[in-house]
């Protein structure tokens, strides 16, 4: 029986479909959304800020994690259901699979953005290299 749900999100459809899916299919399981903020966005941030300190950007990019996930809590409120919600910094899908190992997660939920042929393996998919590493069952929905 899965008891513990891990659903890595941002703003994509496919994170919010996932959200869905396992609010959905796993109405007795405690859910928790997780969102990872990618360190490798902050000295691009600061280039585009200007003159924004490096703990303004991380400030910046922590409040809008918050943002998220508030907004992911009041999706599935509206259907009667409260998820755990947190964010990690670091690198996506490193932090997820730890974030999975270090906590009691029996099953992951988690969008694909849907990339293929070159661009996938240019760039990867968080979704397949979790798929890959983690130590437990993946859901992926496209």
């Amino acid at each position: 029986m899965v008891e513990h749900i891990l659903v890595p999100v941002d703003d994509s459809d496919p994170a919010i479909d996932a959200l869905d899916f396992a609010v959905e299919n796993y109405p007795d399981a405690s859910i928790t959304a997780l969102h990872v903020v990618d360190p490798s966005e902050f000295s691009a941030a600061m280039g585009i800020e200007g003159a924004a300190t490096y703990s303004d950007v991380v400030e910046s990019h922590e409040d809008t994690a918050e943002e998220l996930l508030a907004e992911m809590s009041e999706r599935v409120a509206k259907r009667g259901v409260s998820i755990e919600t947190e964010y990690v910094v670091g690198d996506v899908d490193r932090s997820i699979v730890e974030y999975i190992d270090d906590h009691d997660i029996d099953h992951v939920v988690i969008g694909s953005h849907g990339r293929s042929g070159a661009t996938r393996v240019l760039l990867g998919s968080v979704a397949e290299s979790v798929t890959r590493r983690s130590q437990v069952p993946v859901t992926v929905i496209r």
